[in-house]
């Protein structure tokens, strides 16, 4: 049977996603404390803003990582150990 297609074509995708989906919730939060409507706020002024905190918070990155874990987006494979590999650890 044929597997379904995934949304990412890589792992480092995927992290990006998160990170900047992380990024723009916390700027639509920091908009709503301030009292501002978030729906009257362009996308693109949201965008930018996002960007200007990832860049400052990049533990971001890491958070997006367990998040994507988490959601099935990224496969935790194990490393491949060959036998001339295990011959080299003892």
């Amino acid at each position: 049977m044929a597997r379904a297609k995934s949304l990412f074509h890589s792992a480092n995708h995927a992290i990006n996603y998160c990170a900047r989906s992380i990024a723009k919730n916390a700027v639509k939060e920091q908009l709503r404390e301030q009292g501002v409507r978030v729906s009257l706020v362009p996308i693109r002024e949201i965008t930018e803003k996002a960007q200007r905190y990832l860049a400052n918070h990049p533990e971001l990155y890491e958070q997006a990582l367990e998040r994507a874990k988490q959601m099935g987006m990224i496969e935790i494979r194990e490393p491949i150990v060959t036998p001339d590999a295990k011959r080299s650890v003892s």
